[in-house]
């Protein structure tokens, strides 16, 4: 069974920016998400939350400014 086999992750994939970075941030709040709600606020949880966020900023900044998000990078 590959990873593309997986429902929800073969959908991400197919209709994906072909950046697995990318698609594995966008997948990991999918699961993030549900576990902060079931688990409740917490040290842990606030700082998973802002370690999530600050890697998505940053590498949508990254991929930002070497102008490969609309695909006119080289």
């Amino acid at each position: 069974m590959k990873l593309s086999d997986i429902p929800i992750v073969g959908q991400v994939l197919k209709s994906g920016a072909e950046d697995r970075v990318f698609d594995s941030l966008l997948l990991v709040g999918l699961v993030l998400i549900p576990l902060i709600a079931v688990v409740g606020r917490s040290l842990f949880t606030t700082g998973t939350a802002i370690v999530y966020i600050a890697l998505f900023v940053g590498y949508v900044f990254y991929k930002g400014i070497r102008g490969e998000m609309m695909g006119d990078g080289q």
